[in-house]
């Protein structure tokens, strides 16, 4: 005989989440009410390390920073897929081999792609 799964076998779940979530809950709205209130004008500006801010701080800047960190993370992400391949070469055989050909071609056709696209050239 099967045991049957029924809104009674999760009543300890939920149990759990509700006094789980009232628990953030009620410390959030004590903290609140008990909470020491002193907005002074000092509290208010923005604290940029103890100098004092001037003019706006959202300056563009080139998209490349943000291209070659993708990049870079997309890559590393990549390699560490290797490892777990270097670790069981033997056990995967010629199948194996032929896969990380495989993944290493992919890799290596997006990587001239990259290069193709000038994404690296910082001119």
């Amino acid at each position: 005989m099967e045991a049957q799964s029924t809104a009674v076998n999760y009543l300890p779940i939920i149990f759990q989440m509700v006094v789980a979530i009232g628990f953030v809950v009620g410390t959030m709205a004590v903290t609140h009410l008990i909470g020491p209130r002193r907005n002074t004008s000092d509290k208010l500006i923005p604290f940029e390390s103890g100098i004092k801010s001037i003019g706006n701080a959202r300056q563009p800047f080139s998209i490349k920073y943000f291209l070659v960190a993708i990049l870079f993370v997309l890559f590393d992400v990549e390699v560490i897929f290797m490892y777990p391949w270097a670790v069981n070469f033997r056990d995967f055989g010629v199948n194996g081999l032929i896969e990380m050909f495989i993944f290493m071609g992919t890799l290596l056709l997006g990587f001239i792609y990259i290069l193709k696209k000038g994404a690296l050239d910082w001119d």
